[in-house]
């Protein structure tokens, strides 16, 4: 997994960094877990635009993930690493000793040929899924649940991780990518390892076509438009803006809009770091 660099020959090529997709084994996905994706534009079911700087882009088809990893005792081999459109980490397809096949978010360092499980048995080798019970402390995972039996839904984005700290009765202690330190069932599962793709943070576009291919149309600065349209409108020439803030008059830099009364306040032990 590294960086491929491009000379200056045009000026989208200048400051191009993308991924060399060494790791990547194979460009055909399984068929069976495909399914079609259907893009709004950023319209509604009216037609009326609800998001703005949405569309184009090239067609996607969806991998179904495996986030449940809810197959235990049976042994999966890693038949191919994948590229997927839909999120920054690789996939992985993975045979289960009885046939069924199944794509799995992939950690970093797995290797086609190689063994995983999960369950209660399996030990804590990269790519296995245990209950947070059974995973030894200081140990980094990722595709953590946060209710047992819910599927993963923290670290799962490329090159993340949560780290293991403790265990408090029924709870589990994670150190989260964000820096917060969360407190989590120990009923829940997580995998060894952190996600693939470490690399994804340091890739640079070179240019706006490469945008639209991902579907996101140009975004026009709050500060060119005029005061109907955004709080930071307005003005004679290039006006500052005043306070950063949203469309809606939210400020943008250190105004807390998380709910006082949310119930996982309890769950966290400290906030993530300004």
């Amino acid at each position: 997994m590294g960086l491929r660099k491009f000379k200056p020959t045009t000026p989208g090529q200048r400051f191009k960094m993308i991924s060399d997709f060494g790791e990547i084994t194979t460009s055909k996905p399984e068929k069976s877990l495909l399914v079609g994706k259907q893009r709004t534009g950023g319209r509604n079911n009216s037609g009326k635009m609800t998001m703005r700087y949405i569309g184009g882009g090239h067609k996607k088809k969806y991998r179904i993930v495996d986030f449940k990893r809810d197959k235990d005792g049976i042994l999966a081999k890693v038949k191919t690493v994948e590229y997927d459109p839909n999120r920054s980490a690789r996939i992985a397809l993975v045979t289960y000793a009885d046939g069924e096949k199944r794509y799995i978010i992939a950690p970093s360092g797995i290797q086609v040929g190689q063994s995983i499980i999960s369950g209660e048995k399996a030990t804590p080798d990269v790519g296995n899924t245990l209950f947070l019970k059974n995973i030894p402390l200081g140990s980094v995972v990722h595709n953590v649940e946060l209710k047992p039996g819910q599927g993963a839904k923290m670290a799962r984005s490329a090159g993340s991780y949560a780290q293991l700290t403790s265990r408090e009765g029924k709870y589990a202690v994670l150190k989260l990518p964000s820096g917060e330190i969360r407190m989590v069932l120990v009923s829940c599962r997580a995998t060894i390892g952190s996600v693939s793709n470490p690399d994804h943070m340091h890739i640079m576009s070179g240019k706006a076509g490469r945008a639209r291919w991902l579907g996101r149309r140009p975004r026009t600065r709050g500060t060119v438009m005029n005061p109907v349209d955004h709080p930071m409108g307005g003005g004679e020439g290039k006006s500052s803006g005043g306070l950063p803030r949203s469309r809606k008059g939210i400020p943008a830099k250190g105004y807390k809009t998380r709910n006082r009364k949310k119930l996982s306040n309890k769950l966290i032990v400290e906030r993530r770091k300004k």
